[in-house]
């Protein structure tokens, strides 16, 4: 499973010379893929290159962006080159050279405006290449360290509001993760090392999705290990923040069952049906 959202967005300043697209034509019509000593124009190359972006053609794209590059290595053209072959690589689902194309531009020109999109096309590949949370985790941490990374630096962008979107799908990620290994040491008989997983999902990841089954699982294991206090604690924590949900349901039933009736009743939701329900 992988968070790929659509097309990512080209920074407009970046594509400012794509009006030169219909120029480029003539030259791609020759039909050369191998660009050595081809000295050309360097407004010619990059429009190029940005015609086959236009047309899918990644790596031909990220062809012609090299050699505006190569030919031309201290013009505005080539900076905004080394953008275009991060995006391409994007499309190319070619993730890692995407985030080296972003790191080089980061480290050429710190400061350039365009920057907020070479820490944003990073924190996407990084995004997209998440698991599902029976595997390793290793891209969702290096998504969240480079998604606060654009929030951090950029916090009034636009990228800054996608990425905070995205950093809650992240944590309630991890969340996730913390919550089936909690699962597992539960079913296994290890109920401490249970409580470890669920506490750490209600303390750290506690606006996620995840929260409301981690306090049930802790009523659980408080249960299972006699810690009657702690699971009314937990309880009344889940009933008081979530008293609509199934999680407090069960929790209820099952405080009741043991003879711990908690003070917080459930509160049935009402469907969409019933709230829109007339007389």
């Amino acid at each position: 499973m992988s968070f790929r959202f659509g097309r990512l967005p080209i920074v407009l300043a970046v594509v400012a010379a794509v009006a030169l697209t219909g120029c480029a034509s003539i030259f791609h019509k020759k039909k050369k893929t191998d660009l050595s000593y081809q000295e050309r124009p360097v407004d010619l190359l990059y429009a190029t290159g940005a015609d086959a972006l236009d047309r899918g053609s990644w790596g031909m794209a990220v062809l012609y962006f090299k050699e505006v590059e190569r030919q031309h290595p201290y013009s505005e053209w080539a900076r905004r080159a080394i953008l275009m072959q991060a995006y391409a690589h994007y499309e190319a689902n070619q993730y890692t050279e995407a985030v080296g194309d972003a790191d080089r531009f980061v480290s050429l020109y710190p400061g350039n405006a365009s920057a907020v999109y070479a820490y944003y096309i990073k924190s996407v590949c990084y995004f997209e290449q998440i698991l599902d949370v029976g595997r390793d985790q290793a891209s969702t941490q290096q998504a969240l360290a480079a998604l606060n990374e654009v929030i951090k630096r950029y916090p009034t962008t636009e990228y800054a509001a996608d990425a905070r979107v995205k950093l809650d799908m992240v944590n309630d990620q991890l969340a996730g993760k913390e919550l089936a290994i909690g699962r597992w040491y539960e079913r296994n008989n290890q109920p401490f090392a249970a409580m470890g997983r669920f506490k750490t999902v209600v303390d750290t990841y506690q606006t996620t999705a995840q929260t409301p089954e981690a306090l049930y699982r802790l009523v659980e294991v408080d249960l299972q290990l006699g810690l009657i206090g702690e699971a009314q604690k937990n309880a009344a924590v889940l009933g008081k923040n979530f008293p609509g949900d199934p999680w407090y349901v069960d929790a209820y039933k099952l405080m009741t069952a043991k003879g711990f009736k908690p003070a917080v009743e459930p509160k049935a939701k009402k469907s969409l049906l019933e709230k829109w329900r007339i007389g």
